[in-house]
């Protein structure tokens, strides 16, 4: 086997897997795949075309058919330059490939009979007097392909400028052999480019891809933070007290798990990506209170029993609203800790809580860090019924409820706060 049938072979079999690989491929589309193809398959024949006409065996008797394989070859080499573009997403390369086309076909079929551009004797191949309109039509063809991936890069707003110069320079060291030294490589260039042209574009492709789904994450996080806010201040506008607290108690929160975890409680669950979800998603921790009739909520004095089991409705009916409300804004993760929070913040350490009357650290580790938050603001700040508790009487509180109400460790966590930090670093910190 000679050097120039190895490359032949080597080109075609690279296109052939290239092609097996486009007609596979699910990231692009069929317009796209439609233009990848037609590529490969295009440089397929060419490089088919010039070992035929190079390579084999030569035979005068197979003039006229090697003349015409030459004729469409040379009208499809320039072709690729075209080719290339519409694979790389630009518009309107259909037109002006059917156009190049037919142009490239009427001169070398009009110059063929003639001998001008090539012709075929009893020796083989030769080159014409006028061949440089082949090479024109090539020239052309490649100063298209550049232009063609300047703009790509613009468009997708990543130019690539190594990428670029890389196809430019193995498309140039595939053309100069064969018109300086008829070194015949070209089509193994041009499979190579055509290669890295389909890498380029699916890269291009992925980074756009990335670019939005981080716009849209990002979209989708300001929903939140809006529909949050909406609730927050319907609730507010309902109970003032209430709506205050929320707001406090997100400063609490983000606080009291900060402290702790700079002590190394619960280190492992409480990272920065949970604290900030914890920090956005308090304010939501009443919003069950919806359902709770204005007579009771605003009631300036102490609740009855039944009235007060109006009130621990809001545990519950707190996270069926946060569910029916986010359930396809906001994932999973986001989902469930609003939900575990709503339902779970009145929950006590011995289980004597409410909705469900779950214990220890069966609870929610971010409702057991709110129960904790919400009862120190609670006992902090002015009610209709009571003024501010004295931080005395709070400490005290805190310190009877650890290991009752509240998880011990992070009842000794807002002790230590108290003392150490003053109520603006808390909020803060």
């Amino acid at each position: 086997m000679t050097f120039y049938a190895g490359i032949a072979i080597l080109t075609e079999l690279f296109m052939l897997a290239m092609s097996i690989h486009v007609i596979r491929y699910s990231g692009i589309s069929k317009k796209q795949k439609t233009w990848f193809l037609l590529t490969f398959l295009t440089v397929m024949f060419c490089t088919a075309a010039e070992f035929a006409v190079h390579g084999a065996a030569y035979d005068l008797k197979y003039r006229n058919v090697l003349t015409v394989v030459t004729v469409l070859q040379f009208s499809a080499a320039p072709l690729l330059g075209l080719l290339f573009s519409g694979a790389l997403g630009l518009p309107k390369q259909r037109t002006f490939a059917i156009v190049f086309f037919c142009l490239n076909l009427l001169v070398e079929t009009v110059a063929a009979p003639s001998g001008r551009v090539f012709f075929f004797d009893h020796q083989g191949y030769h080159r014409g007097e006028y061949f440089i309109i082949y090479g024109a039509f090539y020239f052309f063809s490649l100063l298209y392909l550049v232009f063609s991936m300047i703009r790509v890069g613009k468009r997708f707003r990543h130019r690539d400028v190594g990428t670029i110069a890389m196809i430019l320079v193995v498309l140039a060291a595939g053309i100069i052999p064969m018109t300086a030294f008829k070194i015949n490589i070209t089509y193994m260039a041009i499979a190579f480019g055509a290669s890295l042209s389909y890498i380029y574009y699916n890269d291009l492709i992925q980074q756009d891809i990335q670019a939005e789904l981080v716009a849209n994450q990002e979209k989708m996080t300001r929903m939140q933070e809006h529909i949050i806010s909406g609730l927050a201040n319907l609730i507010e506008n309902r109970d003032t007290e209430t709506g205050e607290h929320v707001a406090r108690t997100s400063g609490y929160v983000r606080a009291l798990a900060k402290f702790a975890r700079a002590d190394q409680v619960y280190a492992d669950q409480l990272d920065d990506h949970t604290i900030d979800m914890m920090y956005a998603i308090a304010p939501l921790h009443d919003v069950g209170k919806i359902v709770v009739p204005d007579e009771i909520l605003k009631k300036p004095g102490r609740l009855t029993d039944e009235e007060f089991a109006q009130i621990q409705r809001h545990a519950s009916e707190g996270g069926r609203v946060i569910r029916e409300v986010l359930s396809g804004v906001a994932d999973d993760e986001y989902l469930s800790l609003a939900a575990d929070i709503a339902e779970c913040h009145h929950e006590r350490w011995d289980g004597g809580g409410y909705p469900d009357g779950i214990a220890g650290e069966d609870i929610p580790v971010e409702a057991r860090v709110i129960a904790v938050a919400d009862a120190y603001d609670a006992m902090a700040s002015r009610r209709s019924y009571r003024g501010v508790l004295p931080q005395e009487t709070i400490r005290a509180e805190l310190a009877r409820g650890s290991g009752k109400q509240f998880d011990p460790v992070f009842a000794a966590v807002m002790l230590q706060m108290m003392d150490e930090d003053t109520e603006y670093r808390m909020r803060e910190r």
